[in-house]
């Protein structure tokens, strides 16, 4: 329980966030899908790579939430502009976790899970509370954007899951986070605890709107619409900040001194440490875990047994390229199928490198990189080990040729150990 001095002290701000509306929730999307498609966008389209990337968008990240903790109330503009960058930011936390350091997308969901709760639990004993209508303390804002950024990387994690490593793709992991979220919005129509509603609903927002970005602007090939990132990212900014500057005149989201919602609603998400708010919090935080645990090893079951096979799709050769040697015999990976049409894009790559072609080089390791992603999951299932010491090359060939000052013995070298490891 706050001591009493910390409660004098909380009436000297203004609440710092916005009322829960359906305004919140449509930026919120919003937002997520910007984290998506402005990430892809300054990583691949800029050029500045997912190092330098993660380094600007901190930095950016680091200025506005500093002027946001200064402020002494809530102001649309500045909170709205704190959300996006920790989406962005949080997007790549989780990127760089996948793609530099090699942490599967299950370890890295199971550790934003654990310290989502670590963090929200280090909150109630510090406040006594987790309303997220009482943000009127320096040390609670602190709290709420640290549980924010955890969410977003908690949601990247597990949206990359599903549309990657389970290969469920862009609608039906869409579809899947949205059946979700209704029965929650129900629940909490129905009485479920409106603080565990609002935290359970913003973790999966996350996955909703990348899923929604990625499906707008992706290739149609890789399953999207191919809109691109550029043109989803500034019409989702546009629209971001047309309901921003909406509630900013309007101020229909600013929480005054008087608390308009429903007694009930007040009074379940003051009293936090209720019986009924803990033992609701444990059943539907297990039902979740044990939920998610058995989609988990089904599809992973599924995937392993499809008799489909593992090439990549079809993709037109360059012209000129040489042609590929026949099948090489069944080497450390074979467990993982037949791979030859891997072994064709790289080898077609090589050939490029070779003619001194570095930009047809570069150009073709891109379908490299899109069959491997879209095989992920098939493959991944047959034998995580063998998929994984693939992926490692994979990502060496795509670091080399994407350097920004490409080293030609480097990116052979990379090339001709992906090539044997592809047997």
């Amino acid at each position: 329980m706050p001591s009493q001095h910390a409660a004098t002290r909380s009436r000297t701000l203004l609440n710092k966030v916005p009322e829960v509306t359906v305004w919140f929730w449509l930026i919120k999307v919003l937002c997520t899908t910007v984290g998506e498609t402005a990430a892809d966008f300054l990583n691949a389209d800029l050029g500045l790579g997912l190092t330098g990337t993660s380094i600007v968008t901190g930095l950016l990240l680091a200025i506005v939430l500093a002027f946001q903790m200064r402020a002494p109330g809530y102001v649309a503009g500045l909170y709205w502009a704190t959300v996006t960058l920790v989406s962005v930011f949080g997007t790549l936390v989780t990127d760089n976790l996948t793609d530099n350091l090699g942490v599967p997308l299950p370890a890295s969901s199971v550790v934003f899970g654990i310290a989502l709760a670590v963090v929200f639990v280090a909150w109630y004993r510090a406040e006594g509370t987790l309303s997220i209508h009482s943000i009127v303390t320096r040390r609670r804002e602190a709290f709420y954007w640290l549980a924010i950024f955890v969410t977003f990387a908690l949601g990247t994690a597990t949206g990359d899951l599903m549309g990657q490593a389970l290969s469920l793709g862009y609608v039906v992991s869409a579809l899947v986070v949205i059946a979700v979220v209704a029965v929650v919005a129900l629940g909490w129509r129905l009485g479920l605890h409106p603080v565990l509603s609002f935290w359970i609903i913003y973790v999966l927002t996350r996955p909703l709107g990348a899923s929604l970005g990625d499906l707008l602007a992706q290739p149609v090939d890789q399953g999207g619409l191919g809109i691109g990132t550029t043109v989803t990212s500034v019409v989702f900014l546009v629209a971001i900040v047309g309901a921003v500057v909406y509630l900013h005149l309007s101020r229909v989201d600013v929480i005054d001194g008087e608390d308009r919602r429903p007694v009930s609603t007040r009074e379940a998400e003051r009293d936090d440490s209720s019986p009924r708010g803990l033992l609701q919090t444990i059943v539907v935080v297990a039902v979740l875990l044990v939920l998610g645990a058995v989609g988990y090893a089904a599809r992973v079951n599924a995937l392993s047994q499809d008799p489909g096979s593992a090439e990549a799709p079809a993709t037109a050769a360059p012209a000129g390229a040489p042609a590929v040697p026949g099948a090489a015999s069944p080497g450390p990976n074979a467990t993982l199928g037949d791979l030859s049409s891997f072994r064709t894009i790289t080898q077609d790559t090589l050939g490029l490198l070779q003619r001194g072609d570095q930009a047809g080089a570069t150009a073709r390791v891109d379908d490299l990189e899109t069959a491997w992603d879209q095989a992920q999951g098939r493959l991944q299932a047959r034998d995580e080990a063998a998929w994984t010491r693939v992926d490692g090359r994979i990502d060496t060939v795509l670091t080399s040729l994407r350097a920004s000052s490409p080293d030609p013995a480097a990116e052979t070298n990379a090339l001709n150990d992906l090539l044997a490891a592809l047997r």
